[in-house]
């Protein structure tokens, strides 16, 4: 249940940390920034480093790297686990295995020229 619970928080992070990327612009955006006229001496541009956007971006991104780590987490366990049941690759070389099509057993000396 849990699992199910943080994929479907985990998928809201991802939409909204797209939406709010994608809503902000960058330092060039500016038709004179191709000219020349959108340079600053700062380091983070015109508007500073802590606006509002770049707080919210910057916290969806943690809680996105959190429930990525967590759902990483529980996904190992879970399959730890269910370890129990028999894999194809488990099984013993004594074993015969039956199959819908028969194996056929040509020699070379059967094949006509």
């Amino acid at each position: 249940m849990s699992f199910q619970l943080i994929l479907i928080v985990h998928v809201f992070l991802a939409l909204g940390l797209v939406v709010l990327i994608l809503m902000q612009h960058g330092k060039g955006a500016n038709a004179g920034a191709a000219f020349g006229a959108g340079a600053s001496g700062s380091v983070f541009g015109a508007r500073g480093a802590n606006s509002f956007l770049y707080k919210l971006t910057a916290g969806i991104a943690t809680a996105f790297f959190v429930t990525s780590l967590t759902l990483a987490y529980l996904a190992t366990n879970e399959t730890s686990s269910t370890q129990n049941t028999q894999s194809v690759m488990s099984q013993d070389e004594g074993e015969a295995t039956s199959s819908d099509v028969p194996m056929i057993d040509a020699k070379i000396s059967d094949v006509p020229e």
